[in-house]
Protein backbone atom coordinates (compact mmCIF):
# COMPACT_ATOMS: atom_id res chain seq x y z
CA UNK A 1 0.00 0.00 0.00
CA UNK A 2 1.46 3.52 -1.26
CA UNK A 3 2.80 5.87 1.70
CA UNK A 4 -0.02 8.12 1.41
CA UNK A 5 -2.10 5.75 2.59
CA UNK A 6 -0.18 4.69 5.80
CA UNK A 7 0.16 8.11 7.27
CA UNK A 8 -3.37 10.06 7.01
CA UNK A 9 -6.63 7.88 5.32
CA UNK A 10 -9.70 10.71 6.68
CA UNK A 11 -8.84 13.96 6.90
CA UNK A 12 -11.99 15.88 7.55
CA UNK A 13 -10.42 19.91 6.31
CA UNK A 14 -10.26 17.40 2.99
CA UNK A 15 -13.23 16.49 2.75
CA UNK A 16 -14.29 19.81 3.24
CA UNK A 17 -12.21 21.56 0.86
CA UNK A 18 -13.28 18.59 -1.73
CA UNK A 19 -16.67 18.99 -1.01
CA UNK A 20 -16.76 22.95 -0.54
CA UNK A 21 -13.98 24.90 -1.04
CA UNK A 22 -15.80 28.49 -0.16
CA UNK A 23 -17.41 26.40 3.14
CA UNK A 24 -13.74 25.08 3.59
CA UNK A 25 -12.02 28.90 3.63
CA UNK A 26 -15.00 30.44 5.59
CA UNK A 27 -14.80 27.57 8.49
CA UNK A 28 -13.07 28.79 11.65
CA UNK A 29 -9.87 26.47 12.64
CA UNK A 30 -11.68 25.61 16.06
CA UNK A 31 -14.79 24.46 14.13
CA UNK A 32 -12.95 22.05 12.05
CA UNK A 33 -11.06 21.19 14.88
CA UNK A 34 -14.28 19.92 16.94
CA UNK A 35 -15.78 18.20 13.82
CA UNK A 36 -12.10 16.32 13.66
CA UNK A 37 -12.79 15.27 17.26
CA UNK A 38 -16.19 14.38 16.91
CA UNK A 39 -15.80 11.78 14.32
CA UNK A 40 -12.58 10.48 16.43
CA UNK A 41 -10.01 11.65 13.39
CA UNK A 42 -7.34 10.44 15.09
CA UNK A 43 -8.73 6.92 16.23
CA UNK A 44 -9.40 5.99 13.08
CA UNK A 45 -6.32 6.86 11.12
CA UNK A 46 -5.18 5.09 14.16
CA UNK A 47 -6.50 1.87 13.22
CA UNK A 48 -6.13 2.21 9.63
CA UNK A 49 -2.35 2.77 10.25
CA UNK A 50 -2.01 -0.07 12.58
CA UNK A 51 -3.25 -1.92 9.76
CA UNK A 52 -1.63 -0.19 6.69
CA UNK A 53 -1.05 -3.52 5.49
CA UNK A 54 -4.31 -4.49 4.51
CA UNK A 55 -6.83 -2.87 2.61
CA UNK A 56 -10.67 -3.80 1.61
CA UNK A 57 -12.15 -7.04 3.03
CA UNK A 58 -9.00 -8.26 4.77
CA UNK A 59 -8.93 -4.62 6.53
CA UNK A 60 -12.62 -4.57 7.30
CA UNK A 61 -12.44 -8.14 9.56
CA UNK A 62 -8.80 -6.08 11.03
CA UNK A 63 -10.90 -3.58 12.12
CA UNK A 64 -13.72 -6.02 13.64
CA UNK A 65 -10.32 -7.44 15.33
CA UNK A 66 -9.23 -4.84 16.86
CA UNK A 67 -12.62 -3.25 18.11
CA UNK A 68 -13.49 -6.65 19.08
CA UNK A 69 -16.95 -6.93 18.00
CA UNK A 70 -18.72 -9.99 16.73
CA UNK A 71 -20.89 -11.35 15.51
CA UNK A 72 -23.48 -14.29 14.83
CA UNK A 73 -24.67 -15.80 11.49
CA UNK A 74 -28.22 -16.78 11.38
CA UNK A 75 -30.03 -18.45 8.32
CA UNK A 76 -33.62 -19.08 7.60
CA UNK A 77 -33.30 -21.20 4.64
CA UNK A 78 -31.05 -22.32 1.30
CA UNK A 79 -27.53 -20.69 1.51
CA UNK A 80 -26.30 -18.59 -1.54
CA UNK A 81 -24.67 -20.56 -4.37
CA UNK A 82 -21.32 -20.24 -4.08
CA UNK A 83 -21.26 -19.33 -8.06
CA UNK A 84 -24.56 -17.07 -7.98
CA UNK A 85 -24.90 -13.53 -8.83
CA UNK A 86 -26.60 -11.66 -5.89
CA UNK A 87 -27.14 -8.03 -3.61
CA UNK A 88 -27.27 -8.23 -0.48
CA UNK A 89 -29.59 -5.90 0.86
CA UNK A 90 -30.24 -5.11 4.69
CA UNK A 91 -31.37 -2.81 7.25
CA UNK A 92 -28.80 -0.12 8.31
CA UNK A 93 -29.29 0.14 11.68
CA UNK A 94 -25.54 1.38 12.70
CA UNK A 95 -24.37 3.36 9.93
CA UNK A 96 -20.41 1.67 10.08
CA UNK A 97 -20.20 -1.53 12.13
CA UNK A 98 -23.14 -3.00 10.29
CA UNK A 99 -21.54 -2.30 6.70
CA UNK A 100 -18.17 -3.78 8.29
CA UNK A 101 -19.17 -6.95 9.38
CA UNK A 102 -21.08 -7.22 6.00
CA UNK A 103 -18.03 -6.59 3.86
CA UNK A 104 -16.25 -8.88 6.28
CA UNK A 105 -18.53 -11.95 6.32
CA UNK A 106 -20.03 -12.19 2.76
CA UNK A 107 -16.54 -11.01 2.16
CA UNK A 108 -15.26 -14.09 3.63
CA UNK A 109 -17.57 -16.24 1.39
CA UNK A 110 -17.06 -14.64 -2.29
CA UNK A 111 -13.99 -14.00 -3.90
CA UNK A 112 -15.01 -10.25 -4.91
CA UNK A 113 -17.56 -8.13 -3.36
CA UNK A 114 -18.43 -4.68 -3.93
CA UNK A 115 -21.01 -2.36 -1.27
CA UNK A 116 -23.06 0.63 -3.22
CA UNK A 117 -22.03 3.80 -1.19
CA UNK A 118 -22.18 7.33 -0.53
CA UNK A 119 -19.01 8.81 -2.14
CA UNK A 120 -17.28 10.69 1.07
CA UNK A 121 -16.64 7.20 2.23
CA UNK A 122 -13.81 7.15 -0.86
CA UNK A 123 -11.72 9.17 1.29
CA UNK A 124 -10.95 5.99 3.84
CA UNK A 125 -8.50 4.77 0.44
CA UNK A 126 -7.81 1.10 2.09
CA UNK A 127 -11.34 0.43 1.81
CA UNK A 128 -11.85 1.87 -1.69
CA UNK A 129 -10.92 -1.28 -3.73
CA UNK A 130 -14.56 -2.76 -2.42
CA UNK A 131 -16.34 0.47 -2.59
CA UNK A 132 -18.56 1.84 -5.32
CA UNK A 133 -19.53 5.73 -4.97
CA UNK A 134 -22.82 6.96 -5.37
CA UNK A 135 -23.78 10.83 -4.51
CA UNK A 136 -26.79 10.80 -2.22
CA UNK A 137 -26.92 14.96 -2.30
CA UNK A 138 -26.21 15.78 -5.78
CA UNK A 139 -25.29 14.74 -9.02
CA UNK A 140 -23.40 11.59 -9.75
CA UNK A 141 -20.06 12.02 -11.85
CA UNK A 142 -20.33 10.41 -15.54
CA UNK A 143 -17.22 8.08 -14.29
CA UNK A 144 -18.90 6.50 -10.95
CA UNK A 145 -21.88 6.16 -12.99
CA UNK A 146 -20.29 4.01 -15.54
CA UNK A 147 -18.67 2.22 -12.86
CA UNK A 148 -22.15 1.70 -10.86
CA UNK A 149 -23.39 0.31 -14.21
CA UNK A 150 -20.00 -1.79 -14.76
CA UNK A 151 -20.47 -3.38 -11.29
CA UNK A 152 -24.10 -4.62 -11.52
CA UNK A 153 -22.91 -5.99 -14.88
CA UNK A 154 -19.80 -8.02 -13.24
CA UNK A 155 -19.66 -11.14 -11.48
CA UNK A 156 -19.17 -8.98 -8.13
CA UNK A 157 -21.46 -9.69 -5.29
CA UNK A 158 -23.27 -6.39 -4.58
CA UNK A 159 -23.87 -5.04 -0.76
CA UNK A 160 -26.48 -2.58 -0.46
CA UNK A 161 -28.20 -0.74 2.02
CA UNK A 162 -31.60 0.64 0.52
CA UNK A 163 -32.39 2.67 3.06
CA UNK A 164 -29.52 4.83 2.42
CA UNK A 165 -29.20 6.36 5.78
CA UNK A 166 -28.81 4.92 9.04
CA UNK A 167 -32.01 3.60 11.03
CA UNK A 168 -33.79 6.45 12.84
CA UNK A 169 -36.72 6.30 15.48
CA UNK A 170 -40.02 5.81 13.93
CA UNK A 171 -43.49 5.60 16.11
CA UNK A 172 -40.99 4.62 18.77
CA UNK A 173 -39.13 2.13 17.11
CA UNK A 174 -36.12 1.81 15.68
CA UNK A 175 -36.75 1.00 11.85
CA UNK A 176 -35.19 2.05 8.46
CA UNK A 177 -35.66 4.81 6.24
CA UNK A 178 -38.11 4.47 2.61
CA UNK A 179 -36.38 2.11 0.96
CA UNK A 180 -35.48 2.73 -2.51
CA UNK A 181 -36.43 0.68 -5.63
CA UNK A 182 -33.15 0.83 -7.19
CA UNK A 183 -31.97 -2.30 -6.65
CA UNK A 184 -35.26 -4.16 -7.60
CA UNK A 185 -34.40 -2.71 -10.84
CA UNK A 186 -30.91 -3.05 -11.21
CA UNK A 187 -31.59 -6.77 -10.24
CA UNK A 188 -34.14 -7.14 -13.06
CA UNK A 189 -31.83 -5.98 -15.09
CA UNK A 190 -28.52 -7.84 -14.22
CA UNK A 191 -30.27 -10.50 -14.03
CA UNK A 192 -29.20 -10.93 -10.07
CA UNK A 193 -31.38 -12.83 -7.81
CA UNK A 194 -31.71 -10.77 -3.89
CA UNK A 195 -30.77 -11.83 -0.80
CA UNK A 196 -32.17 -10.20 2.51
CA UNK A 197 -30.97 -9.60 5.41
CA UNK A 198 -31.75 -8.45 8.83
CA UNK A 199 -28.88 -6.75 11.39
CA UNK A 200 -29.57 -6.65 14.67
CA UNK A 201 -28.55 -3.27 16.66
CA UNK A 202 -28.82 0.16 17.17
CA UNK A 203 -27.47 3.46 17.60
CA UNK A 204 -27.28 5.39 21.31
CA UNK A 205 -31.08 7.32 22.48
CA UNK A 206 -28.51 10.62 21.72
CA UNK A 207 -28.28 10.06 18.40
CA UNK A 208 -32.53 9.28 18.04
CA UNK A 209 -32.94 12.49 19.99
CA UNK A 210 -30.90 14.70 18.24
CA UNK A 211 -32.12 13.09 15.01
CA UNK A 212 -35.73 14.11 16.41
CA UNK A 213 -34.96 17.47 17.04
CA UNK A 214 -33.19 18.46 13.41
CA UNK A 215 -36.31 17.04 12.11
CA UNK A 216 -38.59 19.03 14.31
CA UNK A 217 -36.12 22.10 13.68
CA UNK A 218 -36.65 21.86 10.51
CA UNK A 219 -33.31 21.21 9.53
CA UNK A 220 -32.36 19.59 6.33
CA UNK A 221 -28.82 18.50 6.80
CA UNK A 222 -28.47 14.83 8.76
CA UNK A 223 -25.71 16.71 11.31
CA UNK A 224 -26.30 13.62 13.28
CA UNK A 225 -24.36 11.72 11.24
CA UNK A 226 -21.24 13.37 12.30
CA UNK A 227 -21.98 11.17 15.46
CA UNK A 228 -21.40 7.99 13.61
CA UNK A 229 -18.00 7.38 14.30
CA UNK A 230 -18.33 8.45 17.73
CA UNK A 231 -21.13 5.40 17.74
CA UNK A 232 -18.81 2.81 16.42
CA UNK A 233 -16.43 3.61 19.13
CA UNK A 234 -18.69 3.02 21.85
CA UNK A 235 -19.51 -0.23 20.66
CA UNK A 236 -16.14 -1.54 21.21
CA UNK A 237 -16.40 -5.17 22.55
CA UNK A 238 -20.22 -5.61 21.21
CA UNK A 239 -21.54 -8.36 19.51
CA UNK A 240 -24.33 -8.87 16.99
CA UNK A 241 -26.62 -11.17 14.77
CA UNK A 242 -26.88 -11.24 11.29
CA UNK A 243 -30.01 -12.91 9.77
CA UNK A 244 -30.10 -14.16 6.05
CA UNK A 245 -33.36 -14.99 4.28
CA UNK A 246 -33.89 -17.32 1.57
CA UNK A 247 -32.33 -15.53 -2.06
CA UNK A 248 -35.50 -14.39 -3.90
CA UNK A 249 -34.81 -15.47 -7.64
CA UNK A 250 -34.95 -12.18 -9.95
CA UNK A 251 -37.16 -13.65 -12.59
CA UNK A 252 -40.32 -13.96 -9.68
CA UNK A 253 -39.83 -10.23 -9.91
CA UNK A 254 -43.28 -10.14 -12.29
CA UNK A 255 -45.19 -7.53 -13.70
CA UNK A 256 -47.54 -8.48 -10.85
CA UNK A 257 -45.90 -5.32 -8.54
CA UNK A 258 -44.30 -2.21 -9.54
CA UNK A 259 -40.80 -2.14 -8.64
CA UNK A 260 -41.42 0.01 -5.45
CA UNK A 261 -44.46 -2.55 -4.54
CA UNK A 262 -41.61 -5.46 -4.70
CA UNK A 263 -38.96 -3.19 -2.63
CA UNK A 264 -41.77 -3.16 0.33
CA UNK A 265 -42.70 -7.05 -0.10
CA UNK A 266 -38.26 -7.56 0.37
CA UNK A 267 -38.27 -5.10 3.10
CA UNK A 268 -40.74 -7.07 4.85
CA UNK A 269 -38.50 -10.11 4.23
CA UNK A 270 -35.39 -9.01 5.34
CA UNK A 271 -36.84 -7.82 8.31
CA UNK A 272 -38.71 -10.77 8.92
CA UNK A 273 -35.64 -12.86 8.95
CA UNK A 274 -34.81 -12.17 11.88
CA UNK A 275 -37.73 -14.35 13.52
CA UNK A 276 -37.98 -17.75 10.85
CA UNK A 277 -34.09 -18.93 11.73
CA UNK A 278 -33.79 -22.79 11.89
Amino acid sequence: MDSENTILSVDVEKVIRGKSPRLADRLPRFVINFIKRLIHQDEINRLLSDNRDYNGVELATRILHDLDVTYNVHYSGSRPDPSGRYIFVSNHPLGGLDGMILISYIGSHFKDVRFIVNDLLMYIRPLAPVFVPVNKYGKMRHDNTRLFQDTFNSDAQILYFPAGLCSRLIDGKVSDLDWKKTFVTKAIESRRDIVPMFFSGENSGFFYRLAGLRKKLGIKVNIETFLLPDEMFRKKGSSFDLYIGDPIPYTSLTGEHSHKEWCDIIRQKSYAARNQTR
